[in-house]
């Protein structure tokens, strides 16, 4: 049998295994990662997916998919890894204030995902929709559990080698500067020693993560940290409406509440830095949930916090992050992309939704048909540019909502707590199916999130204007008092909500 005897596929396989050549090498087997290699993979790209540690992962986050986040993973081939894993349907958010609650649940769609009760429909008319059209749904699940799913199919697809090592570094061509791939240290499976490893392609992906090790080499910025969430897993904890995301908003800072799998709820409770209540001397982060947030929690869900706080461990925390995206033209044959190119908080759950629309959209503009040789820097280069002003109909909204809806849930000041009121004041007022349109990934207009931030800013201006004068003609002479509130108000929203807004549509 000669060389050219030899399908195309078995000699990928080997370049891979054998050489560690591919069209693609990706650092990161976590959702960017793992979606990213099996979309190129899909297009006959020869893929090598690296990972420093293939056992189920650990962590907080990244346990709940927005459904623009699930039809993104259906167009990539990938919706099966939500099987098998337990996950629990989302329907929307259950909202609740100072005790008083509303249910927002995702908007009526159509067959192809498009909402269609964006107006300000009749209840005949809304009643019809939910008749003949079914609403979507997110999904929550124990992460680690869905990300081998997602490591499962790169393992099994024929295009993707996956090597367990620790990336340690690029390798740049002494000539061009353009990275020709990675240097890795490799465990040896006979003596158990790390050796030096190298891997090369036509194009690197770093996706390492939030944490990332690369990211001050090639992006150049630093995440903004505000928060941190805390985490206790609550075993059959009974908080009713059944299949929402739960929201807490009181006098403690906001507290998630969803389930992750048939006994399992997740609570995230989020501790500012430098909160007082959260001090050693009044008990850590265990005494400021004890003290300070059990008794803003439902009655039904306190004994399941109680139970999980009686191991008297520290809860597992992640850092709440803010990191805006950055251009990536300046740098040949390397991009970083997911959490180490681009975070928002995690309050709204919108991560992964980002990540795999951002995979759907980079596989389109680094098809073979548009970009036929990847090692072609300038081709690459010209995609990514296309890239960052494309993916803003989507991640600009997202990463707004989630920084502008933690400023007014975790409000501490007059005008914030009065736009705090305003915003659960709205959905009170059943004006919730575009704000959860855009909230689940499936409105990539961010007109209309400037159009609802402003409109609850001045319901927040009319509830307080009937606070402060008090509903009657007695209350008028405190009328410029709820004027010049009027005033704050607004002015309170446009920082909160403008500065975000002009950092992400840069």
């Amino acid at each position: 049998m000669t060389l050219d005897d030899v399908p195309q596929s078995v000699r990928e396989a080997e370049r891979r295994s054998k050489h560690h050549e591919a069209d693609v090498v990706v650092v990161g087997a976590g959702v960017f990662g793992c979606a990213a290699a099996f979309a190129f993979a899909n297009q006959g790209r020869s893929v090598i997916l690296l990972e420093r540690w293939m056992h189920e992962p650990d962590r907080i986050v990244g346990e709940l998919l927005q459904p623009g986040g699930v039809a993104a993973l259906r167009k990539l081939g990938l919706e099966q890894c939500l099987e098998g894993i337990d996950a629990i349907p989302c329907y929307g958010y259950h909202v609740i204030y100072h005790g008083d609650d509303v249910a927002i649940p995702y908007p009526v769609v159509d067959a192809d995902g498009n909402v269609l009760n964006n107006g300000k429909q009749d209840s005949e008319e809304k009643q019809a929709l939910n008749q003949t059209h079914k609403r979507p749904e997110g999904r929550a699940f124990h992460h680690g559990r869905f990300i081998m799913k997602l490591r499962e199919a790169c393992a099994a697809h024929p295009n993707i080698t996956i090597f367990e090592t620790t990336v340690t570094s690029t390798i740049d061509d002494e000539h061009s500067s353009q990275v020709l791939g990675v240097a890795a240290r490799t465990t040896d499976k006979d003596t158990g020693e790390k050796k030096a490893d190298f891997f090369f392609g036509g194009l690197t992906i770093i996706a390492d993560g939030y944490d990332s090790k690369f990211r001050k080499q090639y992006i150049g910025r630093t995440p903004i940290v505000r928060s941190k969430f805390y985490a206790l897993e609550l075993i059959d904890c009974p908080c009713p409406p059944q299949g929402f995301g739960h929201v807490v908003i009181g006098k403690a800072s906001p507290v998630l509440l969803y389930q992750i799998g048939t006994h399992e709820t997740r609570a995230l409770f989020d501790v500012p830095e430098k909160l007082a209540a959260a001090s050693p001397q009044n008990g850590g982060v265990r005494g400021y949930i004890q003290n300070t947030v059990l008794p803003t929690l439902p009655a039904t869900v306190r004994p399941s916090v109680v139970a999980a706080l009686a191991d008297g461990r520290i809860p597992k925390s992640m850092p709440n992050s803010w990191l805006p995206p950055a251009k990536q033209t300046q740098h040949a044959g390397v991009l970083v992309l997911g959490d180490a190119y681009n975070m928002r908080h995690p309050l709204t759950g919108g991560g992964m939704t980002v990540a795999f629309n951002d995979v759907v959209l980079l596989a389109e503009l680094l098809s073979p048909e548009k970009v036929p040789v990847l090692a072609d820097s300038a081709a690459v280069q010209a995609a990514m540019a296309e890239f960052h002003w494309r993916r803003k109909a989507l991640t600009s909204i997202i990463n707004v909502l989630a920084q502008a809806l933690y400023s007014l849930f975790s409000a501490q000041d007059r005008q914030l707590l009065a736009l705090q009121m305003g915003c659960f004041r709205y959905f009170q007022m059943g004006i919730t199916d575009q704000p959860m349109g855009l909230m689940g990934g499936m409105i990539q207009r961010p007109l209309v999130l400037a159009y609802h931030f402003f409109s609850v800013a001045f319901v927040a201006i009319w509830c307080n204007a009937v606070a402060v004068c008090g509903g009657s003609l007695l209350g008028l002479w405190k009328l410029p008092l709820a004027i010049v509130d009027a005033v704050l108000i607004l002015w309170r929203a446009s920082v909160v909500f403008l500065p975000v807004l002009w950092t992400e549509s840069r």
